[in-house]
C-alpha cells in the first residue's frame, strides 16, 4: 500500500479523529473510505434540464428554420 502524505484543516482533522475513535478504527481507515466513496458523475447540462424540456410529437420541430411557425413573432402586441 502507498503512502499519501496530505495537509487538511484543523477541524476536519478532529472530525476524522472523533470518528475513528467512536468507531475504534484508524485515522487512515476513515480517510481511505472518505475517498473510495463514489462521486456521483458530472452530469451534463441537457441532463440537469430534460425534466423542463416539452416532449410533444404535436409541437413542431423546426421553428427556427419553418417561416410558418414564426407568424406573427416580434410583433407587439395589441394592449386591450
Amino acid at each position: 500500500m502507498q503512502t499519501l502524505t496530505v495537509q487538511v484543516s484543523d477541524a476536519l482533522a478532529k472530525e476524522i479523529a472523533r470518528e475513528a475513535r467512536s468507531r475504534r478504527t484508524t485515522k487512515s481507515e476513515i480517510v481511505r473510505e472518505r475517498l473510495a466513496r463514489k462521486k456521483t458523475p458530472e452530469r451534463s447540462l441537457w441532463d440537469r434540464m430534460k425534466d423542463l424540456a416539452i416532449d410533444d410529437p404535436q409541437s413542431p420541430t423546426d421553428l427556427s428554420t419553418n417561416k410558418k411557425h414564426m407568424a406573427g413573432y416580434g410583433r407587439s402586441r395589441s394592449r386591450g
